[in-house]
């Protein structure tokens, strides 16, 4: 049996189609730009931030955030060329069945289970945190056994609020996609609104002063800090699995992704290029390193709103994450890879309830039980392995000649692509070591799924000869 069979672009469009209940087409540009936007703007800049200024780059965060931005850049165009070429729920694994064949598509498939999975507990547990913060400062306080993930040793069990956000997220996923778009829509004006205030506000206290030395740590903290912050754009590729429920996804596709990078890309210079200005790097290493700023300043009142922009923004980023998930257990399960419950479609919701309410369970099992520094170390080597992958797979497009002519296409290649799998490479060779480990382990335990599950019951077994080797 082939273990690098493929299926067509062709194939892949027209089986998306062919279910007897299908994924409802509802969004345009704007939604998926308002989708990308909600995804990178959350835990990145409300959080790390600071802990990147402090720990490694000290002033020159700012150019390790434009270091970032490259690299998510020059794979924003690759992930629009796919996204417009291949129309289809799953993103880079979707991509990798028809260029790299069934293995490496799984490979890729279960590695963004793990970024999508546990970026979503995090965030969880990233959200409870600020909740319990804001509600502190009115006098309400929850039982301390039921605010944080597992440890007796401090005297908390399980991360309650974390729960609940998840559940609440997941019965707004299974509304309709439309409803969890306008839901998204306006908490990121919310927090878009909240960042520009802080620009706003903050321009007037910066002290130059304070961006001297600029590189304390040298360019080395400076490659370091890129490889912290990177986890602040982690989000632009869940646009890509909504897919097919894109009204024109070959216009909308690549405006969505390209649009919401963007955007969020200036913000998080002038946020970083201020932030630094305003507080001395020694002392940004605090959790709520914008709210920090602002009371540094004696700006408190401003403060609180940065707070609530925080959860606001942090929603959002949940949202997507949950929802990208979803799309890409459907994806894989409608190959036959994972069970098929997991692609069943609700015939008056259009969208997939019990594949969104099992995730649901999954990821509040993490989020309740399992500490917050632990779910986040998996997540960035997740993705950057995902960029690197997406950005050969357009070489690879474009030597074999697969694509059509119509819809977006990645200026100067082979350059783009080349830029792309070298910016990331780079970056993902500055995680540690246990990280790497730990990704191996992951990726282990997913051959043993392929090969005891989905090699047997993949959907191409029913449509080609197993004797026979497939293209």
């Amino acid at each position: 049996m082939n273990l690098f069979r493929k299926k067509s672009i062709q194939d892949l469009i027209q089986e998306a189609g062919q279910k007897d209940v299908v994924l409802k087409k509802d969004l345009g540009a704007f939604d998926l730009s308002m989708l990308g936007i909600g995804a990178i703007i959350g835990t990145g800049i409300f959080v790390l931030t600071g802990v990147a200024a402090a720990e490694h780059a000290g002033p020159a965060l700012i150019l390790s955030f434009i270091l970032s931005g490259f690299a998510c850049a020059f794979a924003a165009l690759c992930y629009a060329e796919f996204a417009s070429t291949v129309p289809v729920s799953g993103s880079a694994y979707t991509y990798s069945y028809a260029t790299f064949g069934e293995l490496i598509a799984w490979i890729l498939g279960w590695d963004l289970i793990l970024e999508y999975g546990f970026a979503s507990s995090a965030v969880a547990s990233g959200w409870s945190g600020y909740l319990q913060g804001l509600l502190a400062g009115f006098g309400i306080h929850f039982p301390k056994a039921i605010t944080s993930a597992y440890d007796p040793a401090n005297g908390t069990y399980i991360d309650v609020p974390a729960i609940l956000i998840i559940v609440i997220i997941t019965l707004l996923l299974t509304q309709g996609v439309k409803k969890s778009a306008r839901f998204n829509t306006i908490m990121v004006i919310i927090k878009l609104a909240i960042v520009l205030l802080f620009i706003g506000v903050g321009a007037w206290y910066v002290k130059p002063s304070n961006w001297t030395p600029f590189m304390p740590f040298g360019f080395s903290g400076v490659t370091a800090g890129a490889a912290t912050v990177f986890f602040a754009y982690i989000g632009f590729d869940a646009v890509s699995t909504a897919a097919e429920e894109v009204k024109n996804p070959q216009k909308n596709m690549p405006i969505g992704i390209i649009v919401s990078l963007l955007v969020c890309t200036v913000l998080y210079i002038a946020v970083s290029a201020i932030l630094t200005g305003i507080v001395p790097y020694q002392e940004l290493g605090v959790k709520n390193p914008v709210a920090f700023a602002l009371n540094y300043i004696h700006q408190d009142w401003v403060a609180g709103f940065i707070s609530l922009g925080a959860i606001a923004g942090i929603t959002t980023v949940l949202l997507v994450l949950l929802y990208g998930q979803s799309r890409l257990f459907y994806a894989i399960s409608r190959d036959g890879l994972l069970p098929k419950v997991f692609s069943k479609v609700d015939k008056n919701k259009q969208t997939p309830m019990t594949n969104s309410w099992i995730i649901c369970l999954l990821v509040s099992i993490f989020a309740g039980l399992v500490p917050l520094n632990k779910l986040a170390e998996l997540t960035n080597i997740g993705t950057l392995f995902a960029f690197m992958t997406v950005s050969v797979g357009i070489l690879y497009l474009r030597k074999n000649k697969q694509a059509p002519k119509t819809g977006f296409r990645v200026p100067f290649v082979p350059y783009i692509p080349i830029l792309a799998f070298v910016f990331c490479g780079y970056l993902i060779v500055q995680l540690p070591k246990t990280t790497w480990i730990s990704f191996g382990v992951w990726l282990v335990i997913g051959l043993f799924v392929y090969f005891g599950y989905g090699r047997k019951h993949s959907t191409l077994n029913k449509t080609v000869d197993p004797l026979k080797k497939v293209s």
